[in-house]
């Protein structure tokens, strides 16, 4: 359901490269590079070109080699600027504006990839993001069945206001911590993906050195995957032409926005629906939305707001043929202002072009999310609307339709770029596959590692928050619980760090709106094990269990100042306990000299205890007095309902 660009542009660049020296696309203006560390520079240039690349007062000479490529490493720099970059050959690149500091990856699914704009308070994070030496560039979403050496075009951004809706919400809320606990820039490499899974972003090699994944490429290529996907788009054509007729090509122009559009002759809708919904589940491309509205004499004399809730992927919206706002990322909330002067009295007519890049689309939300507000009355938006396709378009497989194709695409093109480290938020694609992710997300890791070749840097990540998934529990097996255990278990690799975020997801979002403390924990792993702040930054951690007659007793790590429980009356809740023969039931829990004790009167010899064990567990309530929370564990190994689920290719 996400945007996506084909690797079209790399012929282009490649007969580029045969007449001019060029830059990888990594490298733009506002960029920040790395401090202390080696600096990679590389591009392309005509073979045996004279290469002259000038930073801050380091100069460095290179020539072309004979495949078009060409590679130097900048001395180390100490955090500061701002500087220029310049490339010379027989044209001559300069880029402006760069920084030195920190630079991190931010990679994953959604939740890694919504933006400031989408999360809690985003109107005042807007207003308040002038932090010009924090720096962000998005990696457009692309797929490629091969490594390919450079990432599509993009430009780094200034944090500001008229840009940081746009930035990685997790990331940039990680960036102003660290920045404003070190005053360095800070630079975040934003390469994510919504609904991605784990298998996509490692390497062919790594996995087919795995006893996991070593035969995942033996059945099927990815040029089979190209071709059922050709075969399956000619086949949506034909089923959609024969019930709305011949579609234009994706590119033809259109008036469709004119209030002066007759549509009586277009197909009733009725929103909020989803295109698959109405018979357009296999559809990607274009169609046009419109609505006629009335208004009373004078509701049009001061601006308006209109809201429409989500609309997945792409929309511009014009009201009486003026556009009034337009987004480009399927999360986004549309709530755009109507100047005064647009609305008029009598009828108006809303149109909204909304483009589906891959997967389904439409519009999202509650009916009550689709309004135009204007001069304190409320008109409602849901209900009937008129249809009419624009033009169709050929969709690339997505992003899980064959290992290894966002690294391909998404992360090798980056290497050997100078990083302080990877920030992770991912696993909610991967949770019924959870025991295996045991040994993906380690790989994961331990791959990225080896191919930049900057020694173990930190990587950290975010342990999935509470969310009604498949409403799991250790009744009926909670593939979520087991996919949070996964990830704590991978904390077992050097230089890793876990954001606890079960008490701040959403039951009905599997986004949950609060960002700020999820970047907020993530700084703070990184400001005291990377910047050796001495601040606290986990929760409590399980570390043994004793039993005592019908009562279990817990030990904890990261309890220095003692247990914080949040609840009115000083119940800890959360935690169950089972005895020989499996079963669990709720049970009480208290503090008693620095220990947990947990006991239910269900359970008279109890052998396995649990905490925060199931998808959506908010009522999960212990902390530490630093206020960081205690991750969900188990004490027992008892078979799981993902432990037989192995990856395998489908299509």
């Amino acid at each position: 359901m996400k945007p996506f660009l084909l690797l079209l542009f790399t012929h282009a660049l490649s007969i580029n490269a045969m007449s001019e020296v060029r830059l990888s696309n990594i490298f733009g203006n506002n960029m920040v590079l790395q401090r202390n560390k080696s600096i990679p520079i590389w591009g392309w240039a005509p073979p045996g070109e004279k290469i002259t690349i000038q930073f801050n007062k380091q100069i460095r000479k290179t020539t072309g080699g004979k495949d078009g490529k060409w590679y130097i490493e900048l001395d180390a720099e100490p955090a500061g600027g701002p500087y220029q970059l310049s490339a010379t050959g027989k044209n001559r690149i300069i880029l402006n504006n760069i920084l030195v500091g920190e630079v991190w990856i931010c990679s994953g699914q959604s939740n890694m990839e919504m933006t400031v704009s989408n999360s809690q308070h985003a109107d005042m994070e807007i207003c308040n993001g002038g932090f010009p030496q924090i720096r962000h560039i998005k990696i457009p979403n692309t797929i490629s069945g091969t490594q390919v050496e450079d990432v599509a075009p993009a430009e780094w951004q200034v944090a500001k206001p008229a840009t940081v809706g746009n930035f990685s919400a997790v990331a940039y809320f990680f960036a102003r911590k660290v920045f404003k606990e070190l005053n360095v820039p800070i630079g975040l490499i934003n390469s994510s993906w919504g609904g991605s899974m784990i298998e996509t972003w490692i390497s062919r090699g790594a996995l087919e050195n795995s006893e996991d994944f070593k035969n995942t490429f033996k059945e099927i290529s990815f040029s089979d995957i190209e071709a059922k996907n050709n075969q399956d788009f000619q086949n949506i054509i034909k089923e959609i032409e024969a019930s709305e007729g011949v579609l234009a090509p994706f590119t033809s122009p259109v008036n469709w926005q004119s209030p002066s559009l007759d549509n009586s002759k277009w197909k009733k809708i009725a929103l909020p629906v989803s295109f698959d919904q109405v018979g357009l589940q296999k559809f990607d491309g274009t169609i046009w939305m419109r609505k006629t509205i009335h208004l009373d004499k004078g509701a049009t004399l001061q601006p308006a707001v209109i809201n429409l809730s989500t609309i997945d992927d792409m929309d511009e919206t014009y009201i009486n043929g003026q556009l009034v706002g337009s987004s480009n990322t399927y999360s986004d909330v549309r709530r755009y202002t109507v100047a005064a002067g647009i609305l008029k009295e009598g009828n108006n007519v809303v149109a909204v072009r909304v483009t589906d890049n891959n997967g389904n689309g439409g519009f999202f939300g509650k009916p009550a999310d689709i309004h135009l507000t204007c001069s304190n009355q409320v008109i409602p938006l849901a209900g009937e609307w008129f249809y009419k396709i624009e033009a169709f378009k050929r969709s690339a497989p997505n992003p899980n339709s064959y290992p290894s194709i966002l690294f391909n695409a998404m992360i090798n093109p980056l290497l050997p770029f100078a990083i302080k480290g990877v920030l992770w938020y991912q696993g909610e694609t991967n949770a019924a596959r959870a025991h295996q992710y045991k040994n993906a997300f380690p790989l994961l890791i331990n791959d990225w590692r080896s191919r930049f070749k900057q020694g173990d840097f930190p990587f950290y990540f975010v342990q999935l928050a509470s969310y009604r998934a498949n409403n799991g529990n250790s009744k009926k097996g909670s593939e979520w619980a087991e996919l949070r255990e996964a990830q704590t278990q991978t904390l077992s690799l050097p230089n890793t760090g876990m954001s606890v975020t079960l008490d701040i997801g959403e039951t009905n979002d599997i986004h949950p709106a609060n960002k700020q403390d999820v970047g907020e924990r993530l700084a703070a792993i990184a400001l005291s094990q990377q910047y050796k702040k001495n601040i606290p930054y986990s929760g409590p951690v399980y570390q043994s269990m004793q039993i005592a007659g019908n009562k279990a007793i817990l030990s904890f790590l990261n309890i220095d100042a003692g247990y914080l429980v949040k609840d009115n009356y000083g119940y800890i809740k959360g935690f169950e306990t089972a005895g020989a023969d499996k079963k669990f039931y709720f049970a009480r829990a208290y503090i008693e000299n620095d220990k947990v004790v947990v006991h239910s009167d269900s359970v008279a010899a109890p052998v396995a205890v649990r905490y925060g064990w199931a998808d959506d567990m908010p009522d999960a309530n212990l902390y530490n007095k630093q206020g960081f929370p205690a991750g969900p564990f188990r004490t027992d190994n008892w078979p799981g309902i993902t432990d037989k689920v192995k990856y395998i290719i489908t299509y």
